[in-house]
């Protein structure tokens, strides 16, 4: 499934369950939210995307602690959890999917690689899941496979979830 019918089956389900989601994101520079505001009825499930490309944008934006920046740095289970809930309290949303990481060519001063990418997708009643993946390619690949991850674990939760 190629990610403009990913996109459109989450937006179809989304509004389905009369959910709305909001997206924060680093690396992938709103490629996410693009793709989503692709598809049909995007006004319906989509409103506020937010691209936070660096520390200080992430602390002001999405209010992801100083202290979280400074022990785990951007590219975290816990900065991703901080962006999803920073997005979801931002935008007024009941789910979100939060992405931070190196789509290269560089990775991490702290000896990350480039591709190494963490996702957080926060369900209705604050749950939740983080998980990181490593993709390989250039930045444009990187980035392209990290939205089409987030897209299709989202709508794999959404649909093992079935929030009502």
């Amino acid at each position: 499934m190629n990610t403009s019918s990913v996109a459109s089956e989450l937006g179809k389900l989304l509004i389905e369950k009369k959910l709305f989601l909001t997206t924060a994101e680093s690396c992938t520079g709103g490629h996410l939210a693009s793709t989503l505001c692709a598809a049909e009825d995007t006004p319906s499930f989509y409103g506020t995307g937010f691209v936070t490309f660096n520390d200080d944008a992430k602390k002001k934006v999405l209010g992801v602690s100083p202290e979280t920046l400074d022990k785990y740095t951007a590219v975290s289970s816990q900065t991703v959890s901080e962006m999803s809930t920073g997005a979801l309290r931002s935008a007024g949303a009941d789910i979100s999917i939060a992405v931070s990481g190196y789509a290269g060519p560089e990775g991490g001063e702290d000896g990350t690689p480039a591709g190494t990418v963490w996702f957080a997708w926060q369900l209705p009643e604050a749950k939740i899941h983080v998980k990181s993946a490593h993709f390989k390619g250039d930045c444009e690949s990187v980035i392209m496979q990290a939205t089409d991850y987030a897209l299709a674990e989202m709508l794999a939760l959404l649909k093992q979830n079935n929030p009502a």
